[in-house]
């Protein structure tokens, strides 16, 4: 058996967790909703659960990771909820005072079937959920970030940080622009 994920660098890990893009697929939808099914009961009525990211617009390619936003009130122990979901095979990947980020889907060996990225927030951090419907409404912007992603994709098919890093001023004016037309919505 070769090292396990905690013992691996990061240049390990984006060896063996590269970037690639495939067109959409809609069975994306189904795996979201198994995984809302199985993380609902965990959280009282008042948290939201929002498919977001790529995998969320019907008409680009995307990684075939379900990215999956999760708000709770303000005032919830994020440490309290992080040990539930470290017992349904999340593994926290980083950590703040706000934010905790997890991964499910993830082995010694690569990518497994499905894959999901968690994102636990508080209510009202969710720009992500601004910039998935300005993409869903405008698909000549939605095009763009395709067309940007396909770019990237090879250039930084091993430096998930730098992939990241390329698209995000594409992603803050554009949402900066949805938040405007979709004030309050969220």
């Amino acid at each position: 058996m070769g090292k396990k994920l905690s013992e691996m660098s990061l240049e390990e890990l984006w060896q063996l967790f590269p970037i690639f893009l495939t067109e959409h697929k809609n069975f994306w939808k189904d795996w979201y909703t198994e995984e809302e099914a199985l993380l609902r009961p965990l959280f009282n009525q008042t948290v939201r659960i929002n498919h977001i990211g790529s995998t969320a617009i019907r008409s680009i390619w995307a990684k075939p990771i379900i990215d999956i936003l999760v708000e709770v009130p303000r005032g919830c122990n994020l440490s309290n909820i992080k040990n539930l979901l470290v017992d349904k095979s999340y593994i926290c990947m980083s950590q703040s005072n706000n934010r905790i980020s997890f991964n499910k889907g993830y082995t010694e060996y690569g990518f497994a079937d499905k894959v999901f990225h968690l994102h636990l927030r508080y209510i009202g951090d969710n720009d992500e959920l601004y910039f998935r419907d300005y993409l869903i409404e405008h698909a000549h912007v939605a095009a763009q970030y395709e067309k940007m992603k396909l770019k990237l994709w090879k250039e930084y098919e091993h430096d998930r940080e730098a992939y990241t890093d390329a698209k995000t001023e594409f992603i803050r004016k554009w949402t900066s622009k949805a938040k405007k037309i979709y004030y309050g919505r969220y």
